[in-house]
């Protein structure tokens, strides 16, 4: 990812520098945890890219179990100092980043995939158990 390209974008973004790298770190862990390592960190053909894609709904499991691997029970505390609060917010933030150049979409991918996936409250909200 270019720093620089990445501080354009932040700049012109209601999203802060901090939400999009935490963006595309979650697309890596989840692209990971849906497909597997990558045997070759070169240059991937366009036909492994494509088989190595995620939907949007995917993304924001993705992108929900890795913030609450990073910050466990803070993890929506600290989404929403980024001013994430909704699954659109993680579609805004790619949308943003694929207009950049930065980020890859087929030709069925679309905001809406994001919108609604789930509810951040509950799936944010830690699951006591009393003893």
């Amino acid at each position: 990812m270019a720093a620089k390209d990445l501080l354009a974008i932040t700049r012109e973004s209601r999203y802060a520098l901090d939400a999009f790298v935490f963006v595309q770190r979650g697309l890596e862990y989840t692209v990971r945890d849906l497909h597997g390592e990558l045997a070759d960190e070169g240059e991937m053909p366009a036909e492994e890219m494509e088989s190595r894609h995620v939907s949007g709904a995917d993304l924001c499991e993705g992108l929900r179990d890795y913030a609450i691997r990073e910050y466990g029970l803070l993890a929506r505390t600290v989404l929403k100092h980024w001013r994430i609060n909704t699954c659109e917010d993680f579609g805004n933030i790619v949308f943003e980043m694929i207009e950049a150049g930065m980020m890859h979409k087929t030709e069925d991918d679309c905001i809406e995939d994001f919108i609604g996936v789930f509810d951040f409250r509950d799936a944010f909200m830690p699951e006591l158990q009393l003893n």
